[in-house]
């Protein structure tokens, strides 16, 4: 394995959990699969549909979102939201997220 290759494994493990909290954050205003893909990618969080559509069928599966099917186009869309246990859920993983910045952040500034 490259030197690249290893640093692009580590990178997505980094990222893996990073996703989760995104799409929590997100779908607090409705959104489907594809267009969720194209604003996680804007945003930063560059992940593909594999990876995407079985997480958002396991956190409603969990409880975290819920979802109702869109028949009003011409293509109908599964549009997913955070429910209240998924807000709550994101509060949580969001101040662990912070407290682990100032952790890293702390190890990294050379003045400590």
């Amino acid at each position: 394995m490259s030197e690249d290759e290893i640093l692009e494994t580590h990178l997505q493990e980094l990222r893996r959990g990073t996703v989760v909290l995104a799409c929590l954050r997100l779908l607090v205003t409705p959104g489907y699969g594809y267009g969720l893909l194209e604003e996680l990618d804007g945003r930063g969080f560059a992940t593909d549909a594999n990876t995407l559509y079985p997480l958002l069928r396991r956190l409603e599966k969990q409880g975290f979102l819920t979802s109702e099917w869109n028949t009003d186009e011409a293509r109908p869309r599964k549009f997913y939201r955070t429910s209240a246990a998924g807000i709550r859920l994101a509060d949580s993983l969001t101040r662990d997220w912070l407290a682990l910045t100032r952790a890293i952040a702390d190890l990294t500034d050379p003045e400590t």
